[in-house]
């Protein structure tokens, strides 16, 4: 047996979108279930994201603390942002935001891993990254708004977090897989093995 999500959709009889927001909206499907019976979802539509583990070369992670305001706290977390465009090219949103949110730049990438951040309420689909030979970016620093003006950063050895992750002290979603994904590639067949920077990513097709 291959362990394998596969896709598929269900008919949906009526659709209607009652909230439209700055970045996402929230969906209303009625869904017929496997018995027939029709049954009410409602989910946040999402345009999808991106997230950067950046590794130095001592085996730190590049972080960054800010302010998150539905759960009341300040998280520690990997450079990460949205897919702005539809069919962008996840690395080359990735990039930026690792320029604009670390004034980092990256000569090697991989994709570390795929994954759906809340598939029972939210389609957001999310490609993390791992980028390598971290440099200083050229230029001016990118220009800070809002929560990112508080922005706190450090490169934390990788143990250092596992054990924070571990221990229920780092909570948010793409550092916490990102950094387990990294330690079981590490202890598999090992970080060049990772999937291309450009590999396809069927939740969220891109122009190459």
């Amino acid at each position: 047996m291959t362990i394998k999500d596969t896709p598929e959709e269900w008919e949906i009889r009526a659709t209607e979108t009652p909230f439209v927001g700055n970045k996402t909206s929230v969906r209303t499907d009625d869904v017929v279930m496997p018995d027939g019976k029709v049954v009410r979802r409602d989910y946040q539509v999402h345009p999808g994201s991106v997230g950067v583990l950046a590794l130095d070369d001592e085996g730190r992670v590049l972080c960054l603390k800010q302010y998150r305001h539905p759960v009341r706290q300040k998280l520690w977390e990997i450079p990460a942002g949205l897919l702005d465009v539809p069919g962008e090219n996840p690395l080359h949103a990735a990039q930026r935001e690792l320029y604009e949110e670390a004034h980092v730049k990256a000569e090697d990438w991989r994709v570390l891993t795929d994954v759906y951040t809340t598939a029972g309420g939210c389609d957001e689909a999310v490609r993390i990254f791992l980028a390598r030979d971290l440099s200083e970016a050229e230029g001016e620093r990118f220009e800070v708004e809002h929560e990112e003006i508080d922005l706190e950063y450090a490169r934390v050895p990788v143990e250092e977090l596992v054990r924070g992750v571990l221990a229920g002290e780092l909570h948010n979603n793409c550092l916490v897989v990102g950094v387990l994904s990294l330690v079981a590639a590490q202890h598999g067949d090992g970080l060049d093995a990772l999937r291309p920077a450009d590999a396809p990513w069927p939740a969220r097709p891109f122009d190459v």
